[in-house]
């Protein structure tokens, strides 16, 4: 059995969490490496901008908090933490580097 839930919606449930220490949230900070939705339960590989995060277990459980507020009817996650490959600024979206102005006009100087 799969997943009913489009990863559009999963990627929403994931704008939700935010990371305190950077306030952006995690799919524009470029944390979530993999979603599985045709897995039961949807699987999610994510990493954190560090292995020494002390936001992860916070970050973990606002996951699994806005998850179940979405999809209440649906399982939790397997939300799995992965290190490879290392999290850095070039994994970002293109919003999470304007928000922090980091514009390609910017790069060429």
């Amino acid at each position: 059995m799969t997943s009913a839930i489009d990863p559009d919606q999963i990627r929403g449930v994931l704008r939700r969490v935010v990371d305190p220490e950077v306030g952006m949230n995690i799919l524009d900070l470029g944390l979530i490496y993999r979603i599985d939705h045709e897995a039961t339960p949807v699987l999610i590989e994510m990493t954190m901008t560090s292995p020494a995060c002390p936001m992860s277990e916070m970050i973990l459980d606002d996951i699994q908090h806005e998850w179940a507020v979405a999809f209440p009817d649906e399982p939790a996650p397997d939300v799995r933490l992965v290190w490879e490959p290392p999290w850095d600024p070039s994994k970002m979206s293109a919003q999470g580097k304007q928000h922090f102005g980091w514009t390609p006009e910017a790069n060429e100087n």
